[in-house]
This record gives C-alpha cells, structure tokens and sequence, in this order.
C-alpha cells in the first residue's frame, strides 16, 4: 500500500459521492467491515439492480461475498480482483478497490465533459464563424454544381422517355427464345471456364516462381557464405609483399623526414640570404649618403676659398697706372685656367684626381681627393671610417684650390679661376 493510492482512493470516493468520509487511518488495521460496505456501494452505483448478499457476520458469509462481487467486476466490468487481498481488509485491498473506482471516476469525468461540451455547443449555437466555415461552403457549392448538373442530365434522360418506353414495351412483350438464350448462357460459362483456367495456370505459374526464387535464394545463400569464409582465410592469411611493403614504408618515413628537414633548412637559409642582402643595400645606401655629404661639403669649401681669392685679387689690383703699361699687362696676364677632370671610380671606393691649370704650362697643380670605403665590415671598421674622414677633411683644405705665386705689383693680374660645378 502506498500513501499516493490510499488518497487517490479517498479523493475518488469522495467525488463519487461516498455518503461516509474515509480516513487514510481506516486501513491501516484490518477492517473487513468498511471494505464490505465501500464494495457493495460501489457494486450499485455500477448497476443499481444487481443482487449481492449483504450478510458478512461468519467467514464463509465473507468468503462467499469476496467472491460473489469479484464474479461480478470480471463479469461486468471486465475487472479482475483479488479475492485474497479483498479478503484482507487492509491496505491492500484498497488498491483492488481502487480499480473499480478509477473505472467510476472517469466515467464521471467523461459524462461532465460531455455536459460541457455540449453547454459550449449550445452557448455557440448562435455564434457563426464565417472563418471556420469556409471548407463546408467550398464543399456546399461543390454539392450544389453537381446537383445542377444531375438534374440537367435527368431532364434530357427524361425526355427521351417517350421514345426509350415504345422500345422498352417491345423489348418486355417479345417473348423470349430458348435457343438464343441457352446460346448466351454457353458461351458466358464458357467464358467463365477461360477465365478459370487462366486463373490456375497463374497460380501454377505463381508456384513454379515460388520454387525457383527458393532455389536462388538458397543458391546465394550457399554463395554467401562461400564468399564469407574465404574472407576469413584472406584475412587470417598474412600477404608474401607485406614485409617489403613495411619496409618500404619505413624508408619512405625516413625520407620524408629528410626532405621536410633539409625544407626547413632551405627556407632558413633563403631568409638569411634575404636579410643579408637588405643588409648590404641598406649600407651600400648609407656609404653613398655620406659620399654626397662629403662631396657637399667639399664643394662649399671650395666656394668659400674661390671667394677669398677673388677678394684678395680685388686688393691687388689697386696698384699705380705708371708701373706698366696695358700691354705689357695683357702679356703677363695668364690665360684662363682650364679645368680637367680626371675621375676613376671603382666597385664602392672611387678615387677622384682633378688638375686645373693656369695660363703658364710650367705653373700648374693637381688637386687630388681620395675617397675610400671599405666593403666589409670589420671590427675596426669605425675607427678607419674616422681616420679616412679626417685624411678628406685634411686634401680638402690643402690641394682642391691653390694659387700660383703672386705676380708684381707692375702691372700683371692674378689669374682669374673659374667657379665650376663639374670638378667632382
């Protein structure tokens, strides 16, 4: 007994209409007494002419009605209980009870939907719901098409009725021959005969399919079975090249290795020969930088010491007009100096040799500037950079311009240099 069935039970009983309340603490002891009354109750209330005995005072009264109402359950309501258990009179019993009411109850609960149903029915009897209504109109105006067309058929058939009745009356007052028809009703039984015997040759025919559709499916299944235990032997027996298939295997592994190593390498390598070479770029844009810095530099130097000099022949040329006369001026007036370039450039260092002369062919000078980079790096390699920049600064300022010796006050001019852009 559970706690949940004994109060389904009382629940049940209690909406039935069980004139008694019931405890949940009437079953807890035997009590034959409640459980005669609850059963025969509910005997009525499932058909109130039946005739149970009632009398439950000596036990073979309580035997003959534990067995009397559970013939009639089984009988009736095609519910079988246990006599046993009903006997008891405990908790026990209520769970046999409890079929008859659950039956009961939900016959109830049916009957009050019912009402319901049909109160709501009512309730909308007067509501009309076009929506819900469309398919019985579609299915309407389908009614009333064929309606119309039936009676137009009907109305040409009934017209022809004069002509059809002349020919039906001959038909019926001809009187009948009996030769005619036992011909027709040979012939239809010969028919029917055919149709026989086509019939049994299909159906022999279905029988002779039947067996050779046996014998090919037991011939596949021999070939099936043939097929599966040779895939055992094949499975079970080790190939002649599997050794040399391994091997091979295994070579093919080592070699795969190899390659993706010597890849790994390749592409290190190219990245380092990549980097290198920005590298180089990267100084090689650098040393000519600082070789157009020098060369700037150089060049304004040169203009500073061109406009000294020209300062310097401006004051001597204030000299008394008596010293000399024009001529004698014009011919000791040098000629314009001539300059000549004379560039050798190699690889990354160049070395750059300019001569200008003068006017004399025995008054001349060489300029020279020597410009030298050295390609690779070594780790005294800014220490050398500082000396050559040093040596530069050092030719610059004694050998790109020089002057002649100073001519006499009499009458001779210095020779006027020439201020090019193209020395270097």
């Amino acid at each position: 007994m559970s706690f949940r069935d004994l109060r389904n039970f009382t629940e049940m009983m209690r909406a039935l209409g069980y004139p008694r309340l019931i405890s949940m603490e009437n079953f807890r002891t035997p009590n034959f007494t409640l459980v005669a009354e609850i059963l025969i109750w509910l005997v009525k209330r499932y058909e109130p002419h039946t005739d149970i005995p009632t009398d439950v005072d000596t036990e073979s009264d309580r035997i003959f009605f534990v067995k009397a109402v559970a013939q009639f359950m089984a009988t009736k309501a095609h519910i079988k209980l246990n006599t046993k258990r009903l006997y008891q009179a405990d908790g026990y019993a209520v769970k046999e009870m409890l079929k008859i009411t659950s039956v009961l109850y939900s016959a109830m609960k049916t009957k009050q939907m019912a009402l319901g149903d049909r109160a709501e029915e009512d309730n909308n009897k007067f509501k009309f719901d076009l929506g819900s209504r469309i398919s019985d109109l579609k299915a309407a105006r389908q009614l009333a098409s064929e309606v119309t067309s039936k009676g137009a058929s009907l109305y040409d058939l009934l017209g022809k009725e004069v002509d059809l009745r002349e020919m039906r009356i001959a038909a019926i007052a001809r009187p009948l021959e009996i030769n005619e028809t036992e011909k027709a009703l040979r012939a239809s039984i010969k028919e029917v005969l055919e149709s026989v015997e086509k019939t049994k040759d299909m159906l022999s025919n279905v029988v002779s399919d039947e067996t050779s559709l046996d014998a090919k499916i037991e011939k596949k299944k021999q070939e099936l079975e043939r097929n599966r235990k040779r895939l055992q032997t094949l499975q079970s027996v080790r190939p002649a090249f599997m050794d040399e298939y391994e091997k091979i295997e295994e070579d093919l592994q080592k070699q795969y290795d190899t390659y993706v190593e010597k890849f790994k390498n390749l592409s290190f390598l190219e990245s380092q020969l990549d980097e290198y070479h920005r590298l180089e770029q990267e100084r090689f844009e650098e040393a000519e930088n600082t070789l157009r810095i020098m060369q700037h530099k150089l060049r304004e130097e040169e203009r500073e010491l061109m406009k000294s000099s020209l300062k310097d022949e401006d004051s001597d040329m204030d000299v008394p007009e008596d010293e000399g006369s024009d001529s004698d001026m014009e011919e000791s007036r040098p000629s314009k100096p001539r300059p000549t370039r004379n560039g050798i450039m190699a690889g990354r260092g160049a070395r750059f040799i300019g001569n200008m002369q003068g006017g004399d062919s025995d008054e001349t000078e060489d300029s020279e500037i020597d410009v030298d980079e050295d390609d690779e790096e070594d780790e005294d390699g800014e220490e050398e950079d500082e000396e050559e920049s040093k040596d530069l600064e050092d030719d610059s300022l004694e050998g790109p311009v020089s002057r002649g010796p100073r001519p006499p006050r009499g009458g001779m001019r210095p020779p006027l240099l020439e201020e090019s852009d193209n020395d270097f």
